[in-house]
């Protein structure tokens, strides 16, 4: 984030802040590894390969955010694309928090410092994310976020529990967000 735009997102009342001593940053190749290990250990994220992080952190860091502790570390990621058919909606792919970070609200501060940065750089107006009905944390974080920015959200089973291979796999509910207001024009 730049300091304009940090200076906007500290202005707004919609935007929780991070914690002191936490940096909202753009993720690096070079955190791939932090990243699969905290998505590995909050045992609620489905884990991908170490690889896709990797990946990830090349190609999608645009969309994407760490919080950084201290040392400049991840201590938390939110990884997110813009959908290819909806240019104007971010989808929140994967979030979590090193358990080490927990309860500081990391998570709701990376969420809205991303969909600001998004907002702002992208005229990204619209959030989709996937939550198991089982993952609580998650629910509740994308209903306050949505309650935060004061827009609607809606929700719908985009995939059945029988299109998983695995036995056991809960469905993904789709929790649609907004429409946000349009972000603020240059000069105004």
């Amino acid at each position: 984030m730049t300091a304009a735009q940090a200076a906007h997102a500290g202005a707004r009342s919609d935007i929780r802040q991070l914690p002191e001593g936490f940096k909202l940053d753009t993720p690096r190749v070079e955190d791939g590894s932090a990243i699969w290990r905290i998505a590995r250990d909050s045992k609620a994220l489905d884990l991908n390969s170490s690889y896709s992080y990797l990946l990830w952190c090349r190609d999608f860091a645009a969309t994407s955010a760490v919080a950084r502790d201290g040392s400049g570390e991840p201590a938390a990621f939110v990884t997110g694309y813009v959908r290819p058919d909806r240019p104007d909606t971010l989808v929140v792919w994967q979030i979590a928090v090193d358990e080490r970070h927990r309860g500081r609200g990391l998570a709701a501060a990376l969420l809205d410092g991303l969909t600001a940065r998004v907002r702002d750089e992208l005229g990204i107006c619209r959030v989709e994310t996937t939550i198991t009905p089982g993952n609580a944390a998650s629910n509740r974080l994308f209903a306050s976020f949505a309650e935060r920015h004061s827009v609607p959200v809606t929700h719908e089973v985009l995939f059945d529990a029988g299109l998983f291979p695995e036995q056991g796999h809960e469905p993904e509910v789709l929790h649609l967000i907004g429409p946000f207001a349009p972000p603020p024009t240059a000069g105004r």
